[in-house]
């Protein structure tokens, strides 16, 4: 090599990584968007559609806005709780932002799939990240019927509804209805009476995350209910078939030490 040539440089990993290209969204609650608009000042930001990560800021609820908005797009979600309960999310700190980002962990969560069909035919697809939940509308109990693979398990359920919890959300309504917390990696969903009356010992069951679930509702002009997908309501709904779609994956990231896997074993001992 002659003395005026200089050596090639190493690989990429010599060098160092571009920090990560942010976008910041926040709820309507005042905290969060003053939080939005001082971290956009600390570390700029890029339009959602050119970020690299997504930055929600808010509650538990606008997390679900916030992965329904960029459903099938895997950008990775990083939240930060300036809401209320905030089990989604990771501590609220303007500080080291990029540093907590790039050493976060990745949970890779999958949607439900809801067809619901009301009494006049017409049939709704939503998706929900936490649950489906079927609930009555009027002071009459609704009268439900369930099948697994278009096999009748349960003929008629006397009951305010029933809910299908993936792990994610089977911290969250459906464990305030006694339903199983399930680990975050466990391929399973929850099935779950809401104030079951009869059978009055049934529990609930659970099931593969391949089960393809049927809720027919017995009787839905006298006793009307309503179909739930997270944030997505349909009134007078006759007929709910639910399924995970496991081709289609959301990114979240979490603070090491507190992943959802973390979260959802400590909400078993009461922590």
């Amino acid at each position: 090599m002659a003395d005026d040539q200089q050596p090639e440089r190493g690989p990429a990993l010599d060098r160092p990584r571009p920090a990560p290209r942010l976008a910041f969204l926040a709820s309507n609650a005042p905290d969060a968007q003053l939080a939005a608009k001082r971290l956009t000042r600390f570390y700029g930001a890029e339009p959602p559609e050119t970020a690299d990560v997504i930055v929600a800021l808010g509650g538990d609820g606008f997390m679900l806005q916030t992965l329904h908005r960029f459903l099938g797009t895997e950008k990775p979600i990083y939240g930060m709780n300036r809401g209320s309960v905030g089990f989604l999310m990771n501590e609220f700190r303007e500080d080291g932002l990029i540093e907590r980002i790039v050493a976060a962990g990745r949970s890779v969560v999958h949607p439900l799939t809801m067809h619901a069909t009301d009494i006049r035919g017409r049939t709704i697809e939503a998706r929900a990240f936490n649950e489906v939940s079927l609930l009555r509308q009027s002071y009459q109990a609704a009268k439900l019927e369930i099948a697994i693979d278009d096999k009748i398990r349960l003929a008629e359920l006397v009951a305010d509804g029933v809910l299908v919890a993936t792990p994610t959300g089977s911290t969250a309504y459906n464990f305030s209805v006694n339903g199983p917390i399930l680990p975050l990696n466990a391929p399973l969903l929850a099935l779950t009476p809401i104030s079951a009356f009869r059978p009055r010992h049934w529990r609930g069951a659970i099931l593969p995350d391949t089960a393809r679930i049927t809720i027919r509702v017995r009787e839905p002009d006298k006793r009307p209910v309503a179909a739930v997908a997270d944030h997505f309501e349909q009134r007078d709904t006759a007929e709910v078939v639910v399924g995970m779609e496991r081709e289609v994956n959301l990114v979240m990231l979490h603070d090491p030490g507190h992943s959802l896997e973390e979260r959802i074993l400590n909400e078993q001992f009461g922590h």
